[in-house]
């Protein structure tokens, strides 16, 4: 009977007892009272059976029910799984459970990520008209030595700062520094992002706490390490040839004669030790040239002028390459610069977009300016292949060069010199070629 349906067995049932009922009226009528007697004594079981097999129907389809919207998928129904009756529903819980199985996988994964990040993350959660905390990972609840409450009143005690701002801005997403005492001690500076979202009618408020200061730190950190790699990287380059070819004299001169061929050894080894030398020393100088930027002497300056003397200088290297140059920058406009440094560092973008066009079928160079809020924006975009993505977070690092007789300091001293002026430099990669953004104020 398992592969029979409940409709299917609760009418066999009910055919049963029809039948025994039947039976024993029949008997009755003629006059055989201990045949209907006994008729009616099956019925009564009958009836029992059939009320056992509806109560047990029903708890088994309550008991599932109930797990499922409890979301308790512990229960072990699988000696149910041979009766058709239970098929679908026992598909249904599974299916569920399974879907619950990856859910808390996923949540499990999403929050070991969350607590391994030194960002401090606090996700929020309204119900109702107050807040309720979502989710704190432990880099929030340890940073800020905050117990990993489940009230928005019980984290205003502990951290009233960060809470006033954001019941200030209505728990709207906002971006802005906020200064947060640890302990009692020195406030630090933190850059505070918020964002607000709502998804299957549950409003979620997402707040990230990150340290300016540890975030300058492991900027000045990784700057150095990479400094440091491009400068052994270069020492080294140089110095271990020179140690073998000294190693190599050494040997010749402690010889009772010297052959020809000795000689022209020594004579060889000298001039590589001499160009080795030589590049360690430019090496050097460009360090210093880095290292020793002297304080830029601001004047008013025309801008038009600056870019003029810029391009003059380049002129003549532009036409032996074949570029083309559109000078968009037609507009008078004074700022305060050194002329001579921000020349330079002119220079070394023009230059820069020169290497770049290497190999295009189109060399074109334009510069724009514009004065947008205040400040005085200048462009330089070329026609070349752009920057790789790759390199993209490189190209403004000391003696970062892909360019085999490049010094890898052209960007970088622009950079500085701009820096050095209150502004900065940055770039973008366009449809064809990069574009250089120089801001002044």
């Amino acid at each position: 009977m398992k592969s029979l349906k409940i409709y299917q067995l609760f009418f066999i049932r009910l055919l049963l007892i029809m039948t025994a009922a039947g039976i024993g009226i029949y008997s009755l009528a003629l006059g055989l009272p201990y045949t209907a007697f006994f008729c009616l004594l099956v019925t009564v079981l009958l009836l029992a059976e059939l009320f056992s097999f509806i109560k047990n129907t029903y708890l088994f389809y309550d008991k599932v029910l109930s797990a499922i919207l409890n979301n308790d998928f512990s229960a072990d129904f699988s000696r149910h799984s041979n009766f058709d009756n239970y098929k679908n529903l026992l598909r249904l819980y599974d299916t569920l459970k399974e879907r619950q199985n990856e859910q808390a996988t996923k949540d499990l994964v999403y929050r070991t990520i969350l607590n391994t990040i030194e960002t401090s993350v606090l996700i929020l959660n309204k119900n109702g008209d107050e807040w309720a905390i979502f989710l704190m990972n432990d880099h929030f609840s340890d940073h800020f030595s905050t117990p990993k409450v489940s009230k928005w009143k019980y984290l205003q005690n502990q951290l009233p700062a960060l809470c006033n701002i954001i019941e200030e801005r209505d728990f709207r997403d906002l971006r802005t520094s906020v200064q947060i005492s640890l302990g009692g001690g020195e406030s630090q500076t933190y850059m505070l992002q918020t964002s607000r979202s709502t998804t299957f009618g549950q409003e979620y408020y997402i707040v990230m706490l990150d340290s300016i200061q540890k975030v300058v730190a492991k900027k000045e950190k990784d700057a150095w390490i990479n400094l440091m790699k491009v400068i052994s990287h270069e020492l080294m380059n140089s110095i271990t040839p020179i140690r073998s070819l000294t190693q190599n004299m050494n040997e010749l001169v402690a010889q009772d004669t010297l052959s020809r061929e000795d000689m022209e050894d020594i004579r060889e080894s000298v001039h590589t030790m001499i160009h080795r030398s030589d590049h360690l020393q430019s090496f050097i100088e460009s360090y210093r040239k880095l290292a020793m930027l002297p304080s830029p002497d601001k004047k008013r300056v025309e801008l038009k002028s600056l870019l003029d003397s810029s391009l003059a200088v380049m002129a003549p290297i532009f036409k032996k390459a074949g570029i083309t140059v559109n000078n968009d920058a037609t507009q008078n406009r004074w700022i305060m610069a050194d002329a001579r440094q921000m020349e330079q560092a002119l220079i070394n973008l023009l230059t820069n977009s020169m290497y770049a066009l290497e190999g295009s079928d189109r060399k074109e160079i334009t510069i724009a300016a514009e004065v947008k809020n205040n400040r005085t924006f200048v462009t330089i975009s070329d026609t070349g292949l752009g920057i790789d993505k790759e390199i993209e977070d490189k190209i403004f690092l000391p003696f970062f060069t892909t360019r085999p007789d490049g010094a890898g300091i052209g960007l970088t001293l622009s950079k500085n010199i701009i820096e050095a002026h209150g502004g900065y430099l940055s770039f973008k990669n366009e449809g064809s070629g990069a574009t250089f953004i120089i801001s002044l104020l």
